[in-house]
């Protein structure tokens, strides 16, 4: 007897195969039987007629690395159809760490990722682990909704290694790098997905200082992949220099991107591993992406394994009166910004408060360089970028729509057409300034990303930019604009989206048991209403340790999600079941 039939759906497997009608059986966690009609009875059916039942997805760029330690249910990502995750991107993460060294890699990971450092401190048992073994063998004590692997991230390993001076970006010596070999050695042998890097100069901590490991020499970065290599273990993660421009402003990257992609393929033959990088559409080069793709095309026919990582949509900043907005210096908003938010409203909704907080001039930011003090910069000077979000959200919006030509059209300053916004309606409203992916005013240049066959769809985020930017969503945004309601220009086939975000990406981190609906492979599936699919409003939740706010999206669409063949959703709710595990190479 099986334990799980889901019958009459339309199957789309993951291999990038036609969809088909068909049944699925499962047992003991494994996909037994595939057919048009399977009559082998089973303990319990689940009814897919009029849906599609995919692969569960595999979510290859997140950051849970702190949540992982207080929380089970793993949100966004267990809500979009996500069965597995792999954190420890961008070179930041909690492991190894010194002990009483917590806060020096807290900083990191509040002024890269824009997780509330109190969450943090409260949030993960500081002196739980020191080594990433030790890391690995916390995550292995605890239960999820779904799969957790992890990469070694190399800010973590310079700061353990080599102290003040790692955090500082001075040159390792021959000891310091014998120290991080071994120590990503020990690592990949205990089960990391890879190593992870940061060579970007707008990556900072809280306190606007460049991340550890940004500027690391060409043999500090060549040792790692020795490592690799020796191992015959992991993926090589990097944000390379110049991924979204030149940021003169900060001082000017290092290296051309053109340059990084060289260094990218050096790391690949070498260690014969794949690296994947971070590309997007950016401002100062809006058609480098193109050069980059014909790049990765040549180096890869000549023995390189590059795996450029795209998004699913413009990367968007999102503002709203309870999470960042343009008027958070003002002095007269600091006098009242610790009020409860409906106080707080009332307050800004007053004649005389508006008229002072419109004439203000911004209280200048603590730690210039921050990432939220360059958020700020950005809210203010992105006008002519800046969209509502309206319901249902329009994510490839005219000119037209833009804050700009409205408040134009109303005869309204910037700043005054922004105050009504923020506060008009209830207060919660969000716009979201379209930025990387966005500059031609379409995302014409995405679905030439999403469709090159050396791309892999990643870059959600999920986890972190809790308070400015909500990609943890991608995997049903992909579903919803890609597959089903893009006006301005091609569709893309559906079963070309789940390919990449299940088959390929678990391919790419060499977890060959999952990512597609095969007979002996493990029973990640998803049953979606694909008609009926879509996303919900945006909301601030209080619910991060210590009352840390972060920005959720719900989906409606999803009948039945399993993990390993436990359903963990129905109906869009968590059944209450954690049957995810840690991930080991």
């Amino acid at each position: 007897m099986l334990d799980t039939i889901i019958k009459g759906g339309r199957i789309i497997d993951g291999l990038k195969g036609a969809p088909y009608n068909g049944d699925i059986g499962i047992k003991d966690g494994i996909i037994v039987e595939i057919g048009s009609k399977i009559s082998t009875s089973a303990a319990r059916t689940v009814n897919a007629e009029g849906a599609i039942v995919t692969p569960g997805f595999v979510d290859i760029h997140t950051h849970f690395d702190g949540q992982v330690s207080w929380d089970d249910k793993m949100d966004p990502s267990f809500s979009h159809g996500v069965t597995s995750v792999v954190m420890g991107n961008c070179g930041v993460g909690f492991a190894p760490v010194p002990p009483g060294g917590e806060r020096e890699l807290i900083e990191v990971m509040e002024g890269v990722e824009d997780i509330p450092g109190t969450a943090l401190y409260e949030g993960i048992p500081w002196g739980a682990w020191e080594t990433f073994p030790e890391y690995l063998d916390h995550i292995d004590s605890r239960e999820y909704t779904l799969d957790i692997g992890t990469q070694i991230a190399h800010g973590a390993v310079r700061n353990y290694a080599m102290g003040e001076r790692g955090r500082q970006n001075e040159s390792a010596t021959d000891d310091d790098i014998a120290q991080m070999r071994q120590i990503v050695g020990e690592a990949l042998q205990a089960g990391a997905l890879g190593f992870s890097t940061s060579r970007t100069i707008g990556h900072r901590d809280i306190k606007g200082r460049i991340i550890p490991g940004t500027h690391a020499a060409d043999d500090e970065i060549m040792a790692f992949a020795d490592v690799i290599k020796e191992t015959g273990k992991g993926v090589f993660e990097l944000i390379p220099a110049g991924a979204v421009g030149d940021l003169e402003m900060m001082g000017g990257e290092q290296s051309s991107y053109e340059e990084e992609v060289d260094l990218m393929a050096r790391v690949s033959r070498h260690a014969n591993c794949p690296v994947t990088f971070t590309l997007v559409q950016n401002a100062d080069y809006p058609n480098l992406w193109k050069k980059v793709l014909e790049t990765v095309e040549d180096y890869n026919s000549k023995g390189a394994r590059l795996y450029p990582q795209v998004a699913s949509r413009p990367i968007g900043v999102v503002t709203s009166l309870s999470s960042y907005h343009m008027f958070q210096r003002r002095e007269t908003y600091l006098k009242i910004a610790h009020l409860p938010f409906e106080e707080l409203l009332i307050e800004m909704r007053k004649p005389e408060v508006r008229a002072a907080i419109l004439s203000d001039k911004d209280v200048p930011h603590e730690y210039l360089g921050s990432m939220t003090a360059s958020v700020h910069i950005l809210l203010q000077g992105s006008f002519e970028r800046l969209y509502e979000m309206e319901d249902p959200v329009d994510y490839e919006p005219v000119d037209e729509k833009s804050f700009a030509n409205r408040a134009k059209a109303t005869g309204q300053s910037h700043d005054e057409f922004m105050y009504e916004f923020l506060t008009g309606g209830n207060g919660r409203r969000f716009a979201i300034v379209l930025g990387s992916n966005y500059y031609d005013g379409n995302q014409d240049c995405l679905h030439e990303m999403i469709m090159n066959q050396h791309s892999v769809t990643g870059l959600s985020d999920a986890g972190a930019h809790v308070n400015m930017i909500f990609d943890g969503v991608a995997a049903t945004y992909q579903l919803i604009h890609w597959a089903r309601d893009r006006k301005r220009g091609p569709l893309i086939p559906l079963e070309h989206l789940v390919h990449k975000q299940s088959y390929k990406n678990a391919n790419l981190y060499g977890l060959s048991d999952r990512g597609s609906l095969e007979i002996g492979k493990r029973a990640d599936i998803n049953v979606i209403n694909h008609e009926g699919l879509k996303l919900g409003p945006l909301g601030v939740f209080n619910d991060l340790p210590a009352g840390g706010s972060r920005i959720l999206q719900p989906s409606k669409g999803y009948i039945a999600t399993f993990v390993k063949g436990i359903q963990t959703r129905s109906q869009d709710e968590d059944t209450g079941a954690r049957p995810g595990r840690l991930i080991r190479s």
